[in-house]
């Protein structure tokens, strides 16, 4: 590799992660068992983890008691890697406010508004669980029923809108009618898609480790159907994408891939 940053690892290799879902359950914790393996893989490869959500989510799920998600992983990216660490050190970043402009995001935001108004889903005690619209520095969130859900109604939505398609109805909409923005709509997780400039998906994470020239740069995610927030990155040219379906599953697959089982 070009830098010596890395030079302790005896694989020239790059093993990135999804968070929700591929390392911990949606929203939830990681488990020590699962820090522990990744912990031995950083012995191996150079690691990293690449999530929608901001840093402080993604630090809240990968804490560990004594150190941070940045001190537990090589690369740590937050909404895609508009925010990114290499080593506990801040690389570059970038807006989505700036991409789009106040106008622009106001005419977005109101039809959001409205399209939630008179969205018509059975369960009315979703529509009080607040935070619909989440915005992040290189994204926006949108939950039809809030993200203050609780983990129950997470898995009540999810499996609703498994039938009714919810989501998926939302994005096709949102598509056609700010066609000219040059967005993309993301499903990811259990309750909520994202928004974000086109070519702000995952892979944009990847310019930041261009420098080090991997041999091989691995990914791990869980929604890497099409449409999905990990598809983009998983059908990389650049990467070697594996579609997993829960942190044991990612757990199990390590083992297989870089362990002797």
């Amino acid at each position: 590799m070009s830098s010596s940053a890395f030079a302790d690892r005896p694989q020239k290799k790059l093993v990135l992660f999804d968070v929700d879902g591929t390392l911990t359950p949606a929203r939830q914790s990681a488990t020590p068992e699962i820090i522990e393996l990744l912990r031995a893989l950083r012995k191996k490869v150079v690691i990293g983890v690449v999530g929608g959500s901001d840093f402080v989510k993604i630090s809240e799920q990968l804490f560990v008691a004594g150190s941070s998600a940045v001190e537990e992983f090589d690369y740590t990216f937050a909404e895609n890697g508009l925010t990114a660490y290499k080593l506990g050190k801040t690389l570059p970043s970038q807006s989505f406010i700036k991409f789009l402009g106040e106008d622009k995001y106001k005419v977005l935001v109101n039809f959001i508004l409205h399209y939630l108004a008179d969205l018509d889903i059975p369960i009315k005690r979703w529509f009080c669980r607040g935070t619909f619209i989440e915005f992040r520095n290189g994204m926006v969130n949108v939950s039809p029923i809030g993200r203050n859900a609780t983990t129950a109604e997470r898995h009540e939505f999810e499996a609703y809108d498994k039938k009714a398609g919810v989501r998926a109805a939302f994005v096709k909409v949102l598509q056609e009618k700010f066609a000219d923005y040059g967005l993309t709509f993301s499903i990811g997780g259990q309750i909520s898609f994202d928004i974000f400039p086109t070519g702000w998906d995952k892979t944009y994470c990847l310019q930041h480790v261009e420098d080090e020239q991997f041999e091989e740069i691995h990914f791990f995610g869980d929604k890497t159907h099409k449409g999905g927030n990990d598809y983009e990155i998983y059908s990389d040219s650049r990467t070697i994408g594996h579609s997993v379906s829960s942190p044991a599953d990612t757990m199990q697959l390590l083992k297989e891939l870089f362990f002797e089982v």
